[in-house]
């Protein structure tokens, strides 16, 4: 008889961005220490996305596993403290004892995509071992623009667990970053999710980003103001509604505040006021 997986529910939770509802439902009665360790990973990386960095620092002691000293490196990283964060991670990377715990290379592939170094973030992913190392380097290979190792990845997580929530996210992922026939499959996993698990903005916004590829940028409005319902400062709502209205012709500058307030690195800020600034220098040398 097959031993029941009591952490199934909050993963899900986690995996979909329902990062509160993880939090509160984190009590779960009958685990061994190995998955009370990995619930505790679950619920400071929960706190660690609403952006809830120092009580991640401040709970996590010296003392704690391996596992989460790395989750505590990120919420380091991520208050900005880049250096120090970076420099205790390579130096727990070459550490023979610790160097190889799946949670740490995991830590350190998402540290690494931040500083935009993929090869560097591969280096300790790249070997797996779990479907949330396997996820991640879907997404690296997405950001070099490298579909076909992203798909060597996904075929890796299928075999593993075709119906698993992470390895149906990374073939969302795929789908839209392949495109044409391939963003109506990926559409059909994300209302899957809809009509399975709580509506997370996470999901409305794959739905509406799928929408957008579709050209139904009505629908796509709909599904992002009701994402923007949920969290007001969330950056992918805000950018993708800013290029929603672009389509659809109405004014976006209130979201492109709001992004260039609470978000001021997003991808989109940087671009649009490197965009602005070649634009004036422009202006300046014809005047």
């Amino acid at each position: 008889m097959a031993t029941p997986d009591l952490l199934f529910n909050l993963r899900n939770l986690f995996y979909l961005g329902a990062y509160q509802s993880a939090i509160n439902n984190s009590d779960v009665p009958g685990l061994d220490a190995d998955a009370a360790a990995e619930r505790d990973v679950i619920v400071f990386r929960s706190y660690i996305a609403l952006g809830s960095y120092q009580l991640v620092i401040s709970e996590i002691d010296s003392s704690a596993a391996t596992s989460l000293q790395a989750v505590k490196l990120l919420a380091l990283y991520l208050t900005g403290d880049k250096e120090g964060a970076i420099s205790s991670l390579k130096e727990w990377l070459s550490d023979s004892a610790i160097g190889s715990n799946p949670v740490l290379r995991l830590i350190a592939g998402i540290i690494f995509m931040h500083e935009q170094d993929y090869n560097e973030a591969l280096k300790h992913t790249h070997t797996g071992g779990t479907l949330d190392l396997h996820a991640l380097n879907v997404q690296i290979f997405l950001k070099m623009h490298r579909s076909d190792y992203a798909d060597k990845q996904l075929k890796i997580m299928q075999q593993t667990d075709e119906d698993h929530t992470l390895t149906q996210l990374a073939n969302a992922w795929l789908d839209i970053a392949v495109g044409g026939s391939k963003i109506r499959e990926a559409y059909l996993i994300f209302q899957d999710f809809a009509e399975k698990y709580p509506m997370t903005g996470m999901v409305l916004n794959g739905k509406a980003v799928c929408c957008m590829h579709m050209g139904s940028f009505e629908e796509a409005e709909t599904l992002l103001l009701e994402a923007l319902n949920k969290d007001a400062k969330d950056p992918e709502t805000l950018a993708n509604l800013i290029v929603c209205n672009l389509h659809l012709g109405k004014p976006s500058s209130r979201y492109f505040s709001q992004l260039k307030l609470s978000h001021p690195d997003h991808v989109l800020v940087k671009t649009t006021t490197s965009a602005e600034g070649n634009f004036e220098r422009a202006l300046q040398a014809v005047a």
